[in-house]
């Protein structure tokens, strides 16, 4: 009787803590808690070296710069690609033919 004044969250929290309790009771699935465990460990650590590559990128770029500067190259920008003049454009203008181009007629749709 006292089970059924519990609210549904309180059953449901009640179950839960039974099933989980159960799981270590079946074949295998110790193992496969202990590997789900081990995973989680195994990512935190991936996820906190791979924060620590952040500055190492940083520096590493900084240090390119220097031995660019040195070298002489100056920045590692590309220059952009030379432009034509409008002199340039206007000749190529000129010489095309100015006669007029040939237009398609449409057919009417087929009449039924």
């Amino acid at each position: 009787m006292v089970e059924r004044n519990k609210d549904l969250l309180s059953r449901l929290a009640d179950r839960g803590e039974q099933v989980v309790g159960r799981i270590t009771d079946l074949p295998g699935a110790k193992g496969l808690l202990d590997r789900t465990t081990a995973l989680a460990k195994r990512m935190d650590e991936m996820q906190k070296r791979l924060r620590s590559l952040d500055p190492l990128e940083k520096r590493l770029t900084a240090l390119e710069r220097r031995v660019d500067k040195l070298e002489g190259k100056g920045t590692t920008r590309k220059k952009p690609a030379t432009r034509r003049t409008t002199s340039a454009r206007s000749s190529t203008a000129a010489k095309r033919t100015t006669t007029p181009r040939r237009t398609t007629r449409r057919r009417p749709p087929p009449s039924s």
